[in-house]
Formats: C-alpha cells, sequence, structure tokens
C-alpha cells in the first residue's frame, strides 16, 4: 500500500511539473514565431482617420419617378398596400392621372483629383435628376455626372471647385494588399455623417454575381447602406478599394471594389462613356470531365466553345476546341480572368495569345474588337413613336448578343416607355418586331411605312419574337396622335 501510495504521488508531481512547463512555454513559442506580432497593431486608427476624411464626401441624390398621388399612402409593405394602392383605385376611380415624385437617396464618395473629380459607386447616382455633394466642413456643391459604367458600378463625378476644396485622396495599389492587412473604411452609414470603421481584408477576387466583371475585395470593417462609394484605405492612407455591397443576413462580410480596376477605367469615364475590347468568343472553364475528354493535363485555361463570324477571333484563325493559355503575356487560369482581361483592352490593340490547340502550343496575334454591347449603344441608330416604345435596326452585332440566328430580319424594341400603349401590351425591350398588321417587317423603312399605314383610333397588331417563341400582342391606340 505504501509503495502505491509513493508511485502515486510521484505521478502527480510529474504531470504538475509537466503542466508549468507548457504554460511557461506557449508564450515563448508564440514569441519565438513572430516576436512583433502584437506591436503590429495600431494603438489607435485616430491619425489614419484624421487624415483620409478630409478628401470623403457625402452625396445626396433626387429622383424624380411617376406614381399616382394616393400611392405615397401605402407603401409596399403595408399590410393593405396592394389592395388599397392598386386594383381597388382602379376599380372604383380608373386609370388615375400620374402624378410625379420625388425620392432621395444618400451614398458616399471622395476626392480624387484637385479640378473636382469624385469618385463613387453607378448605383449610388443612377437614374438621380439631382446631385448633391457635402464636404466635411459642411459646405455642399452640385455635381454633374461625367462618366459611369454599371458594369463595374463606378461612377465619376465633378463640381466646380474653390479654394475650400479638400486634398485629393492618394490613389494606391490594389494588387499589393494582403490577405490579412488592416483596412479602414470611411462613408456616410444611414445618413449619419461621416463614419469610420476598421478591419482586414478577408479575401481578394471574390465574385458575388453583381456584375461580368467581379473582382472584389472582402473586407470585415463594417459597411452599411450609405457607406456605397466610400473609399477602404490602407494604413498608409492610400484608397484600396471602392465600398460596394454586404451581404445583409451576413455579419463582417462586405465587398470593395478594388481601385486598380478604376484607375483602368478613368481615362474612359473622363469621357464619358467606357468602350470595351472583344474577342469574339465563346468561352468556358475546363472542368475535371472536359479536361479528361479532351485530354487535357490541366484545367487552366479558357476553352473556346465557341467562335462569332466576322470577329476578331476568326479573323486571327482560333478555332472551337482551342484552349486560351495565355494573353499578352499574362496567365488564364479561368474564363473570368481572360473576360476582365479582354474587356480592359483598348479595341484595334494588337494581342498575342498563346493556345493549345490538338496538343500542341501555338501564339496567334489578334487586332481586337469592340464589344457589340458598347457598339451598338454608340452607334445605332433609334426611333421612337407615341405607341410608347423605341426601336432600332437589327445590326449583326445587336443579333448576336440577342442570341439570334443569322438572316434573322425585323426591328427590335429598346425601350419601352411607362404606361404607353406597349407597356400596356407587355412588350419588353428586346424584343423583336416581326410584322405589323401581318405585314412582314424587314427593316426601319418597312417598320415605318407600317406605322403611316395604320388609320387613326385603330388598333396595331404586332407579331413578337421572344427568345426561343413568339406572340401577337395588340396595341390599343393612344388618346392623341399616335406615331
Amino acid at each position: 500500500m505504501k509503495n502505491r501510495n509513493a508511485t502515486t504521488r510521484k505521478l502527480v508531481g510529474y504531470l504538475f511539473i509537466i503542466v508549468l512547463i507548457t504554460l511557461f512555454s506557449v508564450p515563448h513559442w508564440a514569441r519565438a514565431a513572430d516576436p512583433g506580432f502584437w506591436k503590429k497593431a495600431p494603438p489607435s486608427f485616430a491619425d489614419l482617420a484624421e487624415e483620409v476624411k478630409h478628401s470623403v464626401v457625402n452625396i445626396s441624390t433626387t429622383q424624380v419617378i411617376k406614381g399616382s398621388p394616393l400611392q405615397p399612402f401605402f407603401g409596399p409593405n403595408e399590410p393593405f398596400g396592394d389592395f388599397f394602392g392598386g386594383d381597388f383605385f382602379k376599380h372604383f376611380f380608373g386609370n388615375m392621372p400620374q402624378g410625379e415624385m420625388k425620392t432621395h437617396a444618400l451614398g458616399s464618395g471622395f476626392v480624387i483629383s484637385k479640378d473636382g473629380f469624385i469618385l463613387t459607386n453607378n448605383h449610388v447616382i443612377d437614374k438621380a435628376t439631382e446631385i448633391k455633394v457635402k464636404l466635411e466642413s459642411g459646405k455642399e456643391y452640385g455635381a454633374e455626372v461625367i462618366g459611369h459604367d454599371p458594369k463595374t458600378d463606378l461612377a465619376l463625378l465633378q463640381v466646380k471647385f474653390d479654394k475650400g476644396f479638400p486634398t485629393p485622396a492618394p490613389l494606391g495599389d490594389s494588387d499589393d494588399i494582403r490577405v490579412g492587412d488592416w483596412v479602414m473604411a470611411v462613408g456616410n452609414p444611414f445618413g449619419l455623417g461621416q463614419t469610420v470603421t476598421t478591419g482586414i481584408i478577408s479575401a481578394k477576387g471574390r465574385i458575388i454575381g453583381a456584375g461580368p466583371y467581379d473582382d472584389f475585395l472582402q473586407t470585415d470593417a463594417a459597411i452599411n447602406p450609405g457607406n456605397s462609394g466610400g473609399p477602404l484605405c490602407n494604413m498608409k492612407g492610400e484608397v484600396i478599394g471602392i465600398n460596394t455591397a454586404i451581404i445583409a443576413q451576413g455579419q463582417g462580410i462586405g465587398f470593395a471594389i478594388p481601385i486598380n480596376m478604376a484607375k483602368d477605367l478613368l481615362p474612359q469615364l473622363k469621357k464619358g462613356k467606357v468602350i470595351r475590347g472583344w474577342l469574339g468568343v465563346t468561352i468556358q472553364d475546363i472542368t475535371p470531365e472536359l479536361a479528361k475528354s479532351f485530354g487535357f493535363k490541366s484545367s487552366e485555361g479558357a476553352l473556346v466553345s465557341s467562335v462569332a463570324k466576322g470577329s476578331p477571333a476568326e479573323n486571327a484563325g482560333l478555332l472551337q476546341g482551342d484552349v486560351i493559355l495565355r494573353f499578352n503575356g499574362k496567365e488564364i487560369e479561368n474564363t473570368h480572368i481572360l473576360s476582365q482581361l479582354a474587356a480592359a483592352t483598348v479595341p484595334n490593340t494588337q494581342v498575342k495569345i498563346d493556345i493549345l490547340r490538338n496538343g500542341k502550343s501555338e501564339t496567334v496575334t489578334l487586332t481586337m474588337g469592340t464589344m457589340p454591347a458598347e457598339e451598338q449603344k454608340i452607334v445605332a441608330p433609334k426611333e421612337e413613336t407615341n405607341w410608347g416604345m423605341a426601336v432600332q435596326e437589327l445590326i449583326p452585332q445587336l443579333a448576336e448578343q440577342l442570341g439570334l440566328e443569322p438572316g434573322t430580319t425585323g426591328v427590335v424594341i429598346s425601350n419601352i416607355r411607362s404606361g404607353s400603349p406597349a407597356a400596356e401590351a407587355g412588350l419588353r425591350p428586346g424584343d423583336l418586331i416581326k410584322e405589323m398588321d401581318r405585314k412582314e417587317i424587314k427593316s426601319l423603312d418597312d417598320y415605318r411605312q407600317a406605322l403611316n399605314q395604320v388609320k387613326e383610333g385603330d388598333n396595331l397588331l404586332l407579331l413578337i419574337k421572344r427568345g426561343s417563341g413568339a406572340f401577337y400582342a395588340v396595341l390599343t391606340p393612344p388618346a392623341k396622335d399616335k406615331g
């Protein structure tokens, strides 16, 4: 018994010594791994906040919308809003006159040059009829939209600056920022005025489905409605991102556009429009199944699944089944990277593309074209009538964009005026008019002639192609003259 008790006491003693060694050794291991870890966190962000906040502005916008004068009493979330604000009044009072209502929104931005240029998000100023910019000092300016790009959610404003205009914010290099680096977000959340939040970069290159050129920085710095358009700064006070989006259901999940993307587009934004480069290929990522089927050793690159006729790609000799490995020397890991590089290339620029064809490497030289959507917006003519629809010629680039087969004829609806006969008939932008009053429509001339033959007070019968199907639509004549 005595021997057993002695053995127990020895075991307890050994365990006690091991615990002591462990407790005193852990901090030593942590310090050995990174002796200055705790010194890297700044004791205060006050100096940084003081440095960056002067160039940050609050943006307020006004938008005029049409609606029934009674609708403001019943918002869309009210329990009886749909009933009293819709069919109820139409049933007893008929179609009421549409009044104009003003709505207001708030956002943020930051000064980027001494001549009054301010960078923000496109969604902050989209469809605004009036834009006001307020400085930290409280001084207000009227702002003008110089250029905007919905696909990247960027917008460039300009104000008539004066002596009291703040110093521009220095633009950093978003490629240099690392996951885990400290960042500071400045903006106007919920209209509270300038607010500073801090956090780290949580991830880079995030694709969240906001647009075709997603490449977001993710941060856990608090971002709320009203922060949109404000800067995300590094510890040097340089802007490395533009706060843009949040995941409403999550906490500490915000997204910012990398400032390098904005810097690349600034020259075009200052000219008022963004024109993107175009290869003319349909591409897809190489899945393990595709790699096995094609005999590829790697899943990197972008597989060409189709080549548009008359496109730069066809002219350069690219073929279906080619794998694009490098674009002007830059590695192509997936289709998203290739789409971004191609779009950012100025049209008419010559580029070298490295491809893999039938297991052999080749290099082709290609002259970039202009993306059809952009080209169509710039040069395609439009015509609008009192039927409430604007139409335009079906040019080849637009036909490809709409997925129409070669040789398809008709005129394309480009815009529908709210409350018009076309809107009441359920027509949409992108619909193709094939017939008018049973007469085939091949061109704008056919369209004009058919309109001129519509007698006053008569309905207008249209044959519409939408997607892979077609349907007839009847337009009731407007109250006054028809177009």
